[in-house]
């Protein structure tokens, strides 16, 4: 389920346009605010960021905001490249709409759990709670819907989701309670999210209208969709692939900046 077979940058974006479209924003404010330092970046930061003190003033859209904000480069790559990683099998299965819900929602959630444990002048940034988020319905599909969910890809979400919740506790400047409670909302609202949906399929992939010839019914055919069959994946990514995914994810993790301000 995690690993991309997709032949380019367009195709990903047709098959996957919301992870596109939000690896985009993700892209674009961190070029605004933090490589160009323009001052309409800093007025997008000042009043982006989730301040508690701020949320209780009345600024609910710091609820949500956070969420495309990041602290540096590698934050904004780490969360990014999660993204791309898990969110195409989801954004496939559950449809555009959904996905939108359980991204935005699982981040929501863990923000308002922020805002109502942490001190007024808690101030946090960064999609680590969405990512979360779809960590936790990886994990109900693992133990209660293993139907949708294959054994490879059970082994490697239990590998991610341990280092994450190891790494949430030993490095500093870490929301604990973005990482735990986006992870917990994710679980809880699976059951409802995938209700109806089906298995991934990554070959699943527009496929070209096929052109009808008036003189071809007695000669060689043509057949427009023969690069569109399915690939066997070669047998050593296929026999290494949950270390392939474990290993960068890893370094990625060590690498990502903190999300607390």
């Amino acid at each position: 389920m995690f690993i991309r077979t997709e032949r380019s940058v367009k195709e990903f974006f047709q098959l996957y346009p919301v992870v596109t479209i939000i690896v985009g924003i993700n892209i674009l404010f961190w070029f605004i605010i933090d490589f160009l330092n323009l001052r309409i970046g800093n007025e997008i930061r000042f009043y982006g960021i989730g301040i508690n003190a701020a949320i209780a003033a009345g600024e609910w859209w710091r609820l949500i905001t956070p969420v495309f904000l990041h602290a540096g480069a590698m934050h904004m790559l780490f969360n990014s490249f999660s993204l791309v990683l898990f969110g195409p099998a989801l954004e496939q299965m559950l449809g555009k709409i959904k996905f939108i819900l359980a991204y935005l929602g699982t981040a929501v959630t863990a923000n308002v759990i922020i805002y109502l444990i942490e001190s007024p002048n808690y101030a946090h940034l960064g999609a680590s709670g969405a990512i979360f988020g779809l960590f936790g319905i990886y994990v109900y599909m693992s133990i209660f819907r293993k139907d949708l969910i294959d054994q490879s890809s059970i082994q490697i979400v239990g590998v991610i989701v341990a280092i994450g919740l190891v790494m949430t506790f030993l490095r500093s400047n870490i929301s604990i309670l973005g990482h735990l409670f986006g992870l917990f909302s994710g679980f809880i609202y699976a059951p409802l999210l995938l209700a109806g949906v089906k298995s991934y399929s990554p070959w699943a992939r527009p496929r070209p209208r096929k052109r009808k010839y008036a003189d071809d019914d007695n000669g060689p055919q043509f057949d427009p969709d023969r690069w569109n069959k399915k690939r066997k994946m070669p047998e050593v990514i296929r026999k290494n692939m949950l270390w392939i995914v474990v290993g960068i994810i890893a370094v990625l993790w060590l690498l990502g900046q903190a999300n607390i301000l």
